[in-house]
C-alpha cells in the first residue's frame, strides 16, 4: 500500500512538474520592459534590502535555482541568470526572497535549516524501508513500525515546514517586484502564476509525506488492537 501511495503521488508530482515547466516556458517568452537579466534583478533586490554578503552565481541545469544559506549564495540556472523575461524575474526574486528570510532571521527558515542534517539521515533510512516493505517490518512487531513512523515523521515535518518558507519567499518576491515597478499588470500576474505552480510541487511533496505517515500510523494502531 505504501508503494501504491508513493507511485500515485509520484505521478501527480510529475504532472505538476510538467505544468510548472510549461508555465516557465510560457512566461519566458514575455520580455521585461526594463531589459534586466535575472542576475541583475537579483542584485537589485538584494541591494534594496541592504544585503551585501550574498553572492549571485550561475549553476548548470534547468529549474536548479536555489538559495544556499550555508555559503550565502543565490544560485540561478543559465535560463534565469541570463534571462530577460518574466520567468527569470519571478524565479530570481523568489530565491532572493529566501536570502531576505535568512537576513531577517525568519524563524521557519532557521528551523528548516537546522533540520537538514537529521532529514538527510532519515531520507536515507527511508529508502531501505521502502525496499523492505511495511509487511516485512510488521513481522518484527510494533518496534520496527514505531521506528519507521519516526523516520517518516521527520521527513514529513520537514516537508510541511518547507511550505510556509516557500510561500513566504514568493510573497516577498511578488511584493518587491510590484513596489519596485519591475513587474506590473499582466506581467506581475504572470510571475504570480509561475510561482503558484512552483509552490504546488512542494504542496504535492508535503501531501505525499503526510499520507505516508498517516498510513504507517494506522498500521501501528491496528497492530496494537
Amino acid at each position: 500500500m505504501l508503494t501504491i501511495i508513493s507511485v500515485v503521488f509520484m505521478v501527480l508530482g510529475g504532472l505538476l512538474g510538467q505544468r510548472l515547466k510549461s508555465k516557465i516556458e510560457q512566461y519566458s517568452a514575455v520580455p521585461l520592459d526594463n531589459g534586466m537579466t535575472g542576475a541583475e534583478i537579483a542584485d537589485t533586490m538584494l541591494k534594496f534590502y541592504n544585503i551585501n554578503d550574498v553572492q549571485i552565481i550561475q549553476v548548470p541545469g534547468q529549474l536548479t535555482d536555489h538559495y544556499n544559506p550555508q555559503n550565502k549564495t543565490v544560485n540561478l540556472s543559465p535560463e534565469v541568470y541570463s534571462g530577460r523575461n518574466v520567468s527569470a524575474a519571478a524565479v530570481a526574486s523568489h530565491e532572493c526572497g529566501h536570502a531576505v528570510q535568512h537576513a531577517t532571521q525568519y524563524s521557519m527558515l532557521q528551523f528548516r535549516s537546522a533540520m537538514v542534517p537529521i532529514v538527510n539521515i532519515a531520507a536515507n533510512v527511508q529508502q531501505y524501508i521502502f525496499m523492505l516493505g511495511i509487511g516485512m517490518l510488521s513481522q518484527f512487531g510494533p518496534t520496527m513500525l514505531i521506528f519507521a513512523l519516526i523516520v517518516f515523521g521527520v521527513t514529513t515535518a520537514f516537508s510541511l515546514i518547507t511550505l510556509p518558507v516557500e510561500f513566504d519567499a514568493s510573497r516577498r518576491a511578488l511584493a518587491w517586484l510590484d513596489s519596485s515597478r519591475t513587474l506590473q499588470g499582466e506581467k506581475h500576474d504572470g510571475a504570480k502564476d509561475a510561482l503558484f505552480w512552483a509552490a504546488m510541487t512542494y504542496v504535492c511533496a508535503a501531501a505525499a509525506s503526510l499520507v505516508q505517515f498517516l498510513y504507517l500510523l494506522s498500521r501501528l494502531m491496528n497492530q496494537r488492537r
